[in-house]
């Protein structure tokens, strides 16, 4: 599936990494047209095999980044992109992407915090994320919805994680 899903994918995180760059949002119009292709185009090439194997993948980002939407540390933009590109790659490859778009998320985290002076502040969040108090009782300031909270786009760190998996195989 490398092959067909490489150019889609490559275009619809360039296009995301814009979006949420410029308007912290990553906009339905370009991720649900680009899951439905996803199944259609896995299903065309491997029946419904194929099909299933997609909707692996969706379930499996829709779980995986779910969690942190729940616990208030994630968009639901970055859930669905994620939900998508496992329509293209599937589950194992999208395991592999999670993992590195984990590790360039981290870095990019701990690089915006050094850059904006509030590492302590980072490191406090993520323990609670961590942690589980945060999904308790979150606290106004920790939450998406907050217009003062601190936000840094994930789409570049789900374009890195994503693009690098293709070369792990």
């Amino acid at each position: 599936m490398h092959s067909i899903a490489w150019w889609p994918t490559v275009v619809v995180l360039a296009v995301a990494v814009f979006t949420d760059l410029r308007s912290g949002r990553i906009p339905n119009w370009l991720v649900l047209p680009f899951l439905v292709v996803g199944i259609a185009v896995s299903g065309w090439r491997f029946g419904w095999p194929g099909i299933g194997h997609s909707f692996e993948g969706i379930g499996l980002g829709t779980l995986l980044f779910g969690i942190f939407y729940v616990l208030g540390g994630m968009g639901m933009g970055d859930v669905k992109l994620c939900a998508a590109i496992g329509a293209w790659i599937g589950p194992l490859q999208l395991l592999t992407a999670l993992v590195l778009t984990g590790l360039a998320g981290g870095v990019m985290a701990i690089a915006w915090a050094v850059k904006g002076k509030f590492v302590g502040e980072l490191f406090k969040g993520s323990g609670d994320l961590i942690f589980g108090q945060r999904g308790k009782n979150p606290e106004a300031k920790l939450t998406l919805s907050n217009p003062l909270a601190r936000k840094m786009p994930y789409a570049p760190a789900i374009a890195i994680g994503t693009l690098m998996s293709f070369f792990s195989r």
